[in-house]
C-alpha cells in the first residue's frame, strides 16, 4: 500500500503543480511566458517527486509508463493494476485542489479547460493528435527505460534526465496538444471541465489515453530490440 500512496501523492502533484501553472498563466505560444513556465512545471514537479517517492514506488505516477515497466518484466500484474487505479485517483485529487483553489477564489482559468488536453491547434485532426501524443510518449518512455537499466542506468541522475525530458516534450507538444503522454494526467482535468461547462476535452480524452499507451508499448518494444 506504501507504493499506491506514493504513486497517488506523485500524480497529485504533478496534476496541482503542471496543470495549475498552466491554468494561471495559460499555454499561448506567443504571448507571455506562460507556455516555458508550464512546461518546467510539469518537468520539476518530477524531478521533486522522483527524489522523494522514487525510493518508494519508482515515481511512475504516469500509466504508460507503468506499462512499460510491466512489458519489461519489472513489476507484476497486479501492482500494475494497483499503480494505475492510485495515479488516476491522484490525478483526481490533483484537479479537484485545482477546482478549490480556482473556484472559491475566483480566479480565471487561462486555459478555459482545467489545463485539459486538446487537438484545437490541430485543427481537430485526430490523426495529428494520437501522432504527436504517440511520439512524444515514445521519446520519454525509452528515456525512461534507458536511464533506469538496471546494467546501463545511471539511478542518481534518473530522476534529473526523467524531469527534463518530460520539459523538452512539453515544450514541442503543448502548443499541439497541450502534452499529455500520461493518461491519468488526462483523465480528471477533462472531467473536472466537464463539471465546469467544457466538454470539449471529454470528447477528444481517448486520444490522450490510446496516444501514449501506444507510444509506451512501441517504445518497450524497439528499447528490447536495440539492447538485444
Amino acid at each position: 500500500m506504501k507504493k499506491y500512496a506514493a504513486e497517488f501523492i506523485g500524480t497529485a502533484v504533478l496534476v496541482l503543480m503542471g496543470c495549475g501553472t498552466a491554468m494561471l498563466l495559460g499555454c499561448d505560444p506567443f504571448a507571455g511566458n506562460g507556455y516555458m513556465l508550464t512546461a518546467f512545471a510539469f518537468g520539476l514537479a518530477i524531478v521533486a517527486m522522483a527524489y522523494c517517492i522514487g525510493p518508494i514506488s519508482g515515481c511512475h505516477v504516469n500509466p504508460a509508463v507503468s506499462l512499460a515497466v510491466l512489458l519489461s518484466g519489472r513489476m507484476e500484474k497486479k501492482d500494475f493494476a494497483g499503480y494505475v487505479i492510485a495515479q488516476i485517483l491522484g490525478a483526481f485529487a490533483g484537479a479537484a485542489i485545482l477546482h478549490m483553489i480556482f473556484r472559491l477564489g475566483d480566479v480565471p482559468d487561462m486555459t478555459g479547460g482545467f489545463g485539459a488536453n486538446g487537438i484545437a491547434a490541430l485543427n481537430y485532426s485526430i490523426f495529428a493528435g494520437l501522432i504527436v501524443e504517440t511520439v512524444l510518449t515514445f521519446i520519454f518512455v525509452i528515456t525512461i527505460l534507458g536511464v533506469t537499466s538496471e546494467t546501463d542506468g545511471n539511478g542518481s541522475l534518473a530522476g534529473l534526465v526523467i524531469g527534463l525530458t518530460l520539459t523538452f516534450v512539453h515544450i514541442f507538444g503543448i502548443g499541439l496538444t497541450g502534452t499529455s503522454v500520461n493518461p491519468a494526467r488526462s483523465i480528471a482535468p477533462a472531467v473536472f471541465a466537464l463539471i465546469n461547462g467544457n466538454p470539449e476535452p471529454l470528447v477528444y480524452l481517448w486520444i490522450f489515453i490510446v496516444g501514449p499507451l501506444l507510444g509506451s508499448f512501441l517504445a518497450t518494444l524497439v528499447y528490447k530490440l536495440i539492447r538485444k
